[in-house]
């Protein structure tokens, strides 16, 4: 019986050793990031986040954290500056211009704030291309600051709310209105008129023809005149 209990203890302690030796499991991915909780946590966006919600550019921002390596970069305007519009101007864009408007704030790269020092303008915002007629930014540091132009507004970013690789939110003091919701494109330019070539020598015949007509005409005239002036002088003579 002791001997029995020496074995039990024995292999006890072995699958003890065992269990010791096997490795930790990996370390699972990290949870997603939550966009809304960082806003929230820093305050003063509420209405920027009511705008993520309403114009489903939440999921969108989401879906790219997700499946893209570019990053992102997000200008979250204060509650404030929204505020300091002019009345009425959020309420008159269409949904599609709100859609817009979010996505105008941000950039799909990620930029730390030195990383702006060497961007290249303008640049791109998700909402379009780089074209006056799209929706780019410029953006200009002076020593630690930050400037942004849209054409219309000129803003600063006044607060680092999130930073890592993927994702920067930056604070800024006034809400990026793109060029394109107030200037009208620029109009067409009208059409060339067309003009008909014309052949060589058409216009030095015109002129010929011109001029012979002229002289036929003249001619008929002095022969009709010798013809009066013969015949009259007959008829006043036999009278």
């Amino acid at each position: 019986m002791k001997h029995i209990f020496l074995i039990l203890f024995f292999f006890f302690l072995k699958c003890i050793g065992i269990l010791a030796q096997a490795p930790a499991p990996a370390p699972g991915p990290p949870p997603p990031l939550n966009v809304t909780k960082i806003l929230e946590k820093a305050g003063q966006c509420s209405t920027f986040i009511r705008l993520l919600q309403n114009t489903q550019q939440l999921n969108e921002i989401t879906s790219q954290l997700n499946n893209s390596n570019n990053g992102i970069t997000m200008f979250v305007p204060t509650d404030n500056a929204f505020l300091n519009m002019k009345a009425g101007t959020l309420n008159s864009f269409t949904d599609q211009q709100k859609a817009e408007l979010i996505q105008f704030h941000i950039l799909p790269t990620y930029y730390s704030l030195t990383q702006f020092q060497t961007a290249s303008n303008p640049l791109r915002t998700q909402a379009g291309g780089t074209t006056d007629r799209e929706f780019p930014i410029n953006i200009t540091t002076i020593g630690s600051s930050v400037n942004i132009t849209t054409g219309i507004v000129n803003a600063s970013i006044s607060n680092t709310i999130y930073t890592d690789n993927q994702l920067a939110i930056y604070q800024v003091d006034n809400v990026l209105l793109p060029l394109q919701f107030f200037v009208p494109p620029a109009p067409a330019p009208a059409p060339t008129p067309i003009t008909r070539k014309k052949k060589a020598g058409s216009s030095d015949s015109s002129s010929k023809q011109d001029a012979s007509s002229a002289t036929s005409l003249f001619q008929g005239m002095y022969k009709g005149g010798i013809f009066l002036f013969l015949f009259s002088t007959a008829f006043f003579s036999s009278l």
